[in-house]
């Protein structure tokens, strides 16, 4: 069993609290995965903080069953930035690379497959960036599949791949353009236009602006401080609170504004 979040507690200390004895991290009346526990690794390790040593054998003892290509990449950065040895991870990440550049089947796998290598100290292939580069739409924002809407999410998560590439410019620009554009008057960021502010787009916008070196959008941070709970998780929004583990290990690294690659 994971240890009870105490009233008053710290997000550090509340996400913590969810790691059970396997050292899996779960959602309050949740299970374990190898996901969840995934995001509480870089939520931690984004704010300075670890999680108990027993957690990367945890991970490492589920490669296994990860199939989708976002699932093999979220491992690899969690698990590199624990110090493991994610060469067999990487392999899986490099044979999913098709001939257009794309890592896996989406453009959102791509963006991951660029932060997971980079997390593990490998570059990222020019002809890989390349196509990122490409499915830039004309609003300067990225989708999650080629063609598709673009999001506050993607966008905010290309800008970070593209700058651990070495990319500056006119695409970062336009992209932290677009990101503007979906920031609210209560400082938050939506997903897409309409559907008001939440905790993990405003994060995904704060990390972008840490990842071009600028400065975070005026009142974004103070939106996400408002959202923090008694016992140290964040609500999704003003109006929900769901999934408190991954929202909190989302919001970290933005409060911190450490970007991707850790």
């Amino acid at each position: 069993m994971g240890l009870i979040a105490l009233p008053n507690a710290t997000p550090v200390v509340y996400l913590q609290s969810r790691q059970l004895e396997s050292g899996g991290f779960a959602e309050p009346n949740g299970s374990p995965s190898p996901q969840l526990t995934a995001w509480a690794v870089l939520g931690l390790r984004g704010a300075g903080a670890r999680p108990r040593p027993e957690t990367l054998g945890y991970l490492q003892s589920h490669d296994g069953e990860l199939s989708a290509a976002t699932d093999v990449e979220l491992a690899t950065m969690a698990e590199a930035v624990l110090g493991g040895d994610v060469s067999k991870l990487v392999v899986r990440i490099q044979r999913r690379r098709r001939p257009s550049g794309a890592i896996g089947p989406n453009v959102n796998s791509t963006i991951w497959g660029i932060l997971a290598l980079r997390q593990a100290g490998r570059p990222a292939p020019r002809v890989t960036v390349r196509y990122l580069l490409r499915r830039q739409s004309r609003s300067g924002g990225w989708s999650w599949y080629r063609n598709g809407q673009p999001d506050s999410n993607d966008t905010a998560a290309a800008v970070e791949a593209l700058r651990a590439a070495g990319v500056r410019g006119t695409p970062i620009r336009r992209a932290l353009r677009y990101l503007h554009r979906l920031q609210n008057r209560d400082g938050g960021f939506e997903l897409t236009p309409g559907r008001g502010s939440d905790a993990q787009s405003t994060a995904w916008a704060v990390q972008a602006f840490a990842s071009a070196h600028e400065p975070s959008p005026r009142g974004s941070r103070a939106y996400l401080k408002r959202l923090r709970r008694s016992d140290g998780s964040f609500r999704y929004s003003k109006r929900y609170a769901t999934t408190p583990v991954w929202v909190t290990a989302q919001v970290l690294p933005a409060l911190a504004r450490r970007a991707f690659p850790l």
